[in-house]
Protein backbone atom coordinates (compact mmCIF):
# COMPACT_ATOMS: atom_id res chain seq x y z
CA UNK A 1 0.00 0.00 0.00
CA UNK A 2 3.01 2.33 0.65
CA UNK A 3 4.27 1.65 -2.52
CA UNK A 4 1.34 2.44 -4.20
CA UNK A 5 0.93 5.86 -2.41
CA UNK A 6 4.20 6.67 -3.29
CA UNK A 7 4.27 6.32 -6.71
CA UNK A 8 4.51 9.65 -7.49
CA UNK A 9 5.93 10.86 -4.51
CA UNK A 10 9.35 12.41 -6.54
CA UNK A 11 6.83 14.66 -7.96
CA UNK A 12 6.71 17.01 -5.11
CA UNK A 13 10.23 17.51 -5.33
CA UNK A 14 10.49 18.68 -8.97
CA UNK A 15 9.99 22.66 -8.30
CA UNK A 16 13.44 22.65 -7.21
CA UNK A 17 15.89 24.69 -9.58
CA UNK A 18 18.96 23.96 -9.14
CA UNK A 19 21.58 27.17 -9.54
CA UNK A 20 23.88 24.95 -12.02
CA UNK A 21 21.84 24.98 -14.57
CA UNK A 22 20.93 27.32 -17.47
CA UNK A 23 16.96 28.37 -17.47
CA UNK A 24 15.31 25.58 -19.29
CA UNK A 25 13.42 26.70 -22.55
CA UNK A 26 9.64 25.51 -23.08
CA UNK A 27 7.90 25.60 -26.07
CA UNK A 28 5.87 28.97 -26.88
CA UNK A 29 2.35 27.87 -26.45
CA UNK A 30 0.31 24.69 -25.59
CA UNK A 31 -2.80 24.22 -26.66
CA UNK A 32 -4.61 22.47 -23.69
CA UNK A 33 -7.50 21.28 -25.73
CA UNK A 34 -4.98 19.41 -27.80
CA UNK A 35 -2.88 17.96 -25.25
CA UNK A 36 -5.69 16.26 -23.10
CA UNK A 37 -6.72 12.91 -23.13
CA UNK A 38 -4.11 9.97 -22.95
CA UNK A 39 -0.09 9.93 -23.90
CA UNK A 40 2.11 6.80 -23.73
CA UNK A 41 5.91 6.70 -22.43
CA UNK A 42 8.38 6.54 -24.32
CA UNK A 43 11.12 7.06 -22.22
CA UNK A 44 12.05 8.16 -18.44
CA UNK A 45 14.53 9.76 -16.19
CA UNK A 46 14.35 6.37 -13.74
CA UNK A 47 12.61 7.63 -10.28
CA UNK A 48 11.21 5.58 -7.53
CA UNK A 49 7.40 6.83 -8.37
CA UNK A 50 7.70 4.29 -11.56
CA UNK A 51 10.38 1.77 -10.46
CA UNK A 52 9.22 -1.77 -11.85
CA UNK A 53 6.89 -0.49 -14.03
CA UNK A 54 5.59 -1.26 -18.14
CA UNK A 55 2.57 0.26 -19.96
CA UNK A 56 3.15 3.80 -18.33
CA UNK A 57 0.33 6.18 -19.49
CA UNK A 58 -0.58 9.76 -18.46
CA UNK A 59 -4.57 11.08 -19.31
CA UNK A 60 -5.24 14.78 -19.25
CA UNK A 61 -8.52 15.70 -18.59
CA UNK A 62 -10.16 19.82 -18.06
CA UNK A 63 -12.00 20.12 -14.96
CA UNK A 64 -14.80 22.12 -14.61
CA UNK A 65 -12.81 24.89 -12.63
CA UNK A 66 -9.92 25.16 -14.80
CA UNK A 67 -7.49 22.72 -13.66
CA UNK A 68 -6.45 19.77 -15.30
CA UNK A 69 -6.85 16.43 -13.93
CA UNK A 70 -3.93 14.01 -14.15
CA UNK A 71 -4.36 9.95 -14.13
CA UNK A 72 -1.05 7.89 -14.38
CA UNK A 73 -1.45 4.60 -14.92
CA UNK A 74 1.25 1.75 -15.28
CA UNK A 75 1.63 -2.35 -15.05
CA UNK A 76 4.15 -3.46 -12.46
CA UNK A 77 6.15 -5.79 -14.62
CA UNK A 78 6.68 -8.89 -12.10
CA UNK A 79 3.18 -9.02 -10.53
CA UNK A 80 1.35 -7.71 -13.53
CA UNK A 81 -1.05 -5.51 -11.55
CA UNK A 82 -2.04 -1.94 -12.49
CA UNK A 83 -0.99 1.17 -10.72
CA UNK A 84 -2.90 4.25 -10.44
CA UNK A 85 -2.40 7.58 -9.25
CA UNK A 86 -5.00 10.94 -9.67
CA UNK A 87 -3.52 14.34 -9.49
CA UNK A 88 -4.54 17.92 -10.53
CA UNK A 89 -2.65 20.41 -12.51
CA UNK A 90 -2.71 24.08 -13.38
CA UNK A 91 -0.65 26.51 -15.70
CA UNK A 92 1.09 29.14 -14.25
CA UNK A 93 1.41 30.95 -17.33
CA UNK A 94 -0.24 32.23 -20.39
CA UNK A 95 2.17 29.95 -22.50
CA UNK A 96 0.08 26.89 -20.98
CA UNK A 97 3.78 25.28 -21.31
CA UNK A 98 4.61 25.67 -17.64
CA UNK A 99 2.50 23.82 -15.16
CA UNK A 100 2.38 22.68 -11.12
CA UNK A 101 1.27 19.26 -10.67
CA UNK A 102 0.34 17.63 -7.18
CA UNK A 103 -0.92 14.01 -6.52
CA UNK A 104 -0.24 14.95 -2.65
CA UNK A 105 -1.28 18.41 -2.68
CA UNK A 106 -0.48 20.83 -0.71
CA UNK A 107 2.88 20.08 -3.03
CA UNK A 108 3.10 20.37 -6.09
CA UNK A 109 6.22 19.90 -8.53
CA UNK A 110 6.68 21.21 -11.80
CA UNK A 111 5.77 20.02 -15.30
CA UNK A 112 7.61 21.80 -18.36
CA UNK A 113 6.91 21.00 -21.86
CA UNK A 114 10.22 21.25 -23.57
CA UNK A 115 9.08 20.28 -27.07
CA UNK A 116 6.00 19.65 -28.73
CA UNK A 117 5.16 18.34 -32.08
CA UNK A 118 2.74 20.45 -34.08
CA UNK A 119 0.20 17.96 -34.15
CA UNK A 120 0.56 16.74 -30.55
CA UNK A 121 1.97 13.73 -31.70
CA UNK A 122 5.09 13.66 -29.21
CA UNK A 123 6.24 15.93 -26.19
CA UNK A 124 9.18 16.15 -24.32
CA UNK A 125 8.42 16.85 -20.23
CA UNK A 126 11.01 17.61 -18.13
CA UNK A 127 11.78 19.70 -14.75
CA UNK A 128 14.50 22.70 -14.79
CA UNK A 129 16.13 21.18 -12.10
CA UNK A 130 17.34 18.60 -15.44
CA UNK A 131 16.71 15.14 -12.76
CA UNK A 132 13.10 14.21 -14.70
CA UNK A 133 12.56 13.70 -18.32
CA UNK A 134 10.02 11.88 -20.17
CA UNK A 135 9.48 11.40 -23.98
CA UNK A 136 5.38 11.01 -24.25
CA UNK A 137 3.73 10.08 -27.72
CA UNK A 138 0.34 9.50 -28.40
CA UNK A 139 1.17 5.99 -29.49
CA UNK A 140 2.80 3.40 -27.68
CA UNK A 141 5.78 4.01 -30.40
CA UNK A 142 8.13 7.06 -31.88
CA UNK A 143 9.15 6.42 -35.27
CA UNK A 144 13.51 5.83 -34.88
CA UNK A 145 13.82 9.71 -37.09
CA UNK A 146 11.57 11.27 -34.09
CA UNK A 147 13.92 9.39 -31.86
CA UNK A 148 16.89 10.87 -32.93
CA UNK A 149 15.76 14.17 -32.75
CA UNK A 150 14.77 14.13 -29.76
CA UNK A 151 17.72 12.44 -28.02
CA UNK A 152 19.91 14.96 -30.32
CA UNK A 153 18.42 18.37 -28.60
CA UNK A 154 19.16 16.98 -24.96
CA UNK A 155 22.92 17.75 -24.96
CA UNK A 156 22.19 21.42 -25.30
CA UNK A 157 19.25 21.20 -22.91
CA UNK A 158 21.87 20.18 -20.71
CA UNK A 159 19.72 16.63 -19.92
CA UNK A 160 21.67 13.76 -20.09
CA UNK A 161 20.23 10.67 -23.10
CA UNK A 162 21.85 7.56 -21.36
CA UNK A 163 19.61 8.32 -18.43
CA UNK A 164 17.04 7.28 -20.14
CA UNK A 165 14.72 4.17 -19.14
CA UNK A 166 12.77 2.63 -22.36
CA UNK A 167 9.31 1.84 -21.43
CA UNK A 168 7.86 -0.86 -22.47
CA UNK A 169 4.28 -1.07 -23.74
CA UNK A 170 2.21 -4.03 -25.03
Amino acid sequence: MFKKLCLFLPLIFMGCNSDKHPALETVDKVDIEKYKGTWYEIARFDHRFEEGCKNVTATYELRDDGKIKVINRCTDIKSNKQKEATGVAYTVDDTNSKLKVSFFRPFYGDYWIIDLDKEYKYALVGSPDRKYLWILSRSKTIDEKTKAMILAELPALQFDKDKFVWTIQE
